[in-house]
């Protein structure tokens, strides 16, 4: 940092709390600490309350990555456009538009207009569509190698 007395900007600022922020996700400092210290970095009005800030935490101490998640494929096994989950998103939602219309059909002791076909009829619709006829782009990038595939990688 420059000279210790003299005035920090926002940016400064906003670095400092950049920096506080890596090292409590990285373990060394407290959410007390960090809150302590993070008001104090936007109080601070030079550059040397602002090293004071960060003085007994490593500097440029890399910040651990955390380990690589399994990938976990966007499509369900066998559909080509639309997936299990849109399909379950129809199923749960087609269940509740007609528990509603059979509850007021009940409830009024005559059978009411079949409304729920205008919420789940175009959507059903799509879904079946986009099953039978939909254009699987996984499929496509099969076929050319992606970074981690590249050779020398």
């Amino acid at each position: 940092m420059p000279e210790p007395h003299l005035r920090a900007a926002d940016a400064d600022r906003s670095a400092v709390a950049t920096v506080l922020g890596e090292h409590m996700a990285a373990g060394r400092l407290t959410v007390a600490e960090y809150e302590e210290r993070l008001q104090r970095a936007y109080a601070a009005k030079t550059y040397g309350e602002l090293a004071e800030l960060t003085a007994d935490l490593p500097a440029g101490a890399a910040v651990p990555v955390p380990a690589a998640q399994p990938e976990v494929p966007a499509r369900g096994g066998g559909w080509h456009g639309a997936d299990a989950w849109a399909w379950r998103s129809w199923a749960s939602t087609a269940v509740i538009v007609i528990s509603i219309w059979a509850i007021t059909s009940l409830a009024s002791w005559e059978l009411l207009y079949f409304w729920p076909v205008w919420v789940i009829g175009p959507w059903g619709a799509v879904l079946l569509a986009q099953t039978f006829f939909g254009d699987d782009e996984d499929d496509a990038d099969d076929d050319e190698p992606g970074p981690q595939e590249l050779p020398g990688r």
